[in-house]
């Protein structure tokens, strides 16, 4: 009996050893730890995410592209609407009552217990407005945010723009930290440096009454935690040369890059048909976006990056190389100007060596360059040993930055097309026999003139130019030189090289010299000689079955010492020499010399103004 006595006792401290380990605990948490006291207390406060500032954006020179400026946005939080009297509140927004619904059913979706946004870039005025109604409305508050606000009315293409996240976004882990209403990089620069740019939230914790009055902190701010703003960007771009490129196409469809050869800087970045970025900012944005989404001339495109073309004759500068490097060909090596292998487009003297091949873009000399190159009696036949040879010299050419992103710090680059010996075999695969077709060099030769199947981008074209002025090697063309206080990202300061010996580019310059300071030179008309400038480059005209042919030049200076690697590409411009010369050469001159010479106005007139369908005298 005594024994059970004693069990008995040991049974009931037992249970007041655990009753006092909960009562502790119960303590600690309602008193003790106010995140309980947080979680507890929600339907009394407010949990508002501090946006930061987003980064700045300046151009070379450190003018002052893209700032912030404050906009108010009106949040509902679903479950804490009461009687809505939606009447009175579509009047006081001047919004149709089916729009608040449609705002109202995606907000509840995304959730009852967070905010969302109804109406976004609402300005002071209609923030005052709306401001006095307010307590009216449970459940609906203003949130200040800072918008972008563009102080230039260029550079469009590689800023890109901002825009709401959109509720698919927002169900990827990615994106976790977003929510409604926020905006997000879209496109461009602001895209593809968003996590840089956005900063790092911060969150304030609130007390409120029943009717949403603000009744000071939680806990003195305890749980706050501060913003912190973005990174400001500093652009290679030079404002005032991209402004001269954007003023001189104005009037046509086309595109020109300008990289720095020694950075890899990009210093222009031209695109037309063009939009001003501020349309894409403030209240209607969205509208003026599907107008410009639906605009026949597709100002939206980004052609330096996106378009791409067959290079025409410029390419023939990297058929050239391959054949120095592979020994088939040597500086001095002459052939036929034979029309019979392919027409020559103009009357010219024997292509006796490769400078004055260069100087007058000889077809059959070319031509007959990349057959050298191809057919090295590597295989049992004719079109064994192309598939072989052709294969090699894609793998060469591919070196040059071609047929492959080049990586440059823009999300939207295509890759462009350097045809290999598997896509002739597709091309020439016959589904209905069901059999190969075989094929040879006469059924890739387009390619020795940069015509056929080969595409490239605009900032590729300027990419090659770059090289060859680097006399075999680049930097990944980028925007971005600095990032705070920082340099660029590490991948834009690592050398690429190509297949070719470095000791062979300086074979193919004097013939670029000669293109535009020759007599007679295609690219006449890029010329400086006279300001003291010494200019190398080629021209292109490129075939369109469609209408009128693509105009192309692409040219470095000065030769010895280059600072600026260009190329233009002009469609339905005809011949290279008479419209994308002279642009380019304004451009060059605008970079070099900070100003066009007077006498030399009249050339702009031509680039802006000028009838390419029309010969130049």
């Amino acid at each position: 009996m005594q024994y059970l006595e004693g069990r008995k006792y040991v049974v009931q401290g037992i249970f007041l050893i655990v009753v006092l380990i909960f009562l502790t605990r119960l303590f600690f948490m309602q008193v003790m730890d106010g995140t309980y006291k947080l979680a507890a207390d929600k339907n009394t406060l407010q949990r508002l995410v501090q946006i930061p500032y987003r980064g700045l954006i300046y151009d070379r020179k450190d003018q002052l592209l893209v700032q912030n400026e404050p906009v108010y946005d009106l949040m509902v939080v679903p479950r804490e609407v009461k009687q809505l009297d939606s009447a009175r509140f579509c009047e006081l927004l001047q919004i149709p009552q089916e729009e608040l619904r449609n705002s109202l059913r995606v907000a509840k979706k995304y959730s009852r217990n967070k905010p969302s946004p109804i109406v976004q870039n609402l300005t002071t005025r209609d923030l005052a407005i709306i401001q006095d109604n307010l307590m009216d409305f449970p459940g609906f508050r203003i949130q200040a945010r800072m918008a972008r606000a563009y102080r230039t009315a260029n550079l469009a293409h590689a800023l890109g723009y901002v825009g709401s996240i959109t509720p698919a976004l927002l169900e990827k882990p990615k994106y976790a930290k977003y929510q409604p209403g926020e905006n997000i990089g879209i496109s461009g620069l602001e895209s593809y440096y968003e996590p840089i740019l956005m900063g790092r939230r911060g969150v304030q914790y609130k007390m409120v009454n029943v009717r949403g009055i603000e009744k000071g902190k939680f806990r003195g701010g305890e749980f706050d935690t501060l913003s912190v703003a973005g990174q400001d960007l500093h652009l290679s771009i030079d404002a005032e040369l991209q402004a001269y490129g954007e003023k001189l196409l104005a009037n046509r469809r086309g595109s020109i890059v300008a990289i720095d050869p020694k950075t890899g800087e990009i210093l222009a970045f031209v695109s037309v048909p063009r939009y001003d970025p501020n349309l894409l900012t403030g209240k209607g944005a969205g509208n003026r976006y599907m107008a410009l989404l639906n605009n026949p001339d597709r100002p939206l495109f980004d052609r330096p990056l996106m378009a791409t073309y067959p290079p025409g004759s410029v390419f023939k500068l990297v058929n050239e190389l391959v054949a120095l490097q592979l020994g088939v060909v040597q500086p001095g090596t002459g052939f036929e100007c034979n029309q019979k292998l392919v027409r020559c487009t103009h009357r010219h003297e024997r292509p006796s060596n490769v400078s004055i091949a260069i100087k007058n873009s000889c077809n059959p000399y070319f031509y007959q360059v990349m057959q050298a190159a191809v057919l090295r009696g590597q295989g049992k036949n004719k079109y064994e040993d192309t598939h072989i040879g052709l294969g090699q010299w894609q793998k060469m050419v591919k070196t040059f930055g071609l047929g492959e992103k080049l990586g440059v710090d823009m999300l939207q680059e295509k890759r462009g097309l350097i045809p290999s010996p598997e896509f002739y075999d597709k091309k020439f695969f016959n589904k209905k026999e069901n059999r190969q077709h075989r094929w040879s060099y006469r059924n890739v030769y387009s390619l020795s003139i940069g015509q056929g199947e080969i595409g490239i981008t605009g900032v590729q074209m300027a990419n090659v130019l770059a090289t060859i002025a680097n006399r075999g090697w680049y930097y990944t063309p980028h925007f971005v030189r600095s990032i705070g206080n920082g340099g660029p990202l590490p991948q834009f300061r690592q050398k690429h090289y190509t297949a070719v010996d470095t000791t062979l580019f300086k074979y193919i310059i004097p013939g670029m010299q000669m293109v535009v300071d020759g007599n007679g030179g295609t690219g006449n008309l890029a010329s400086l000689a006279e300001l003291g400038i010494s200019v190398a480059g080629k021209t292109g005209t490129v075939q369109n079955p469609h209408g009128f042919d693509h105009a192309t030049f692409a040219a470095f200076a000065p030769v010895n010492d280059p600072k600026i690697a260009i190329a233009v590409f002009i469609e339905n411009s005809g011949f290279g020499g008479t419209s994308a010369a002279p642009a380019a050469g304004l451009m060059i001159e605008k970079y070099l010399r900070g100003k066009v010479a007077g006498y030399r106005h009249r050339w702009e007139d031509w680039v802006m103004y000028g009838d390419f369908t029309k010969k130049l005298h």
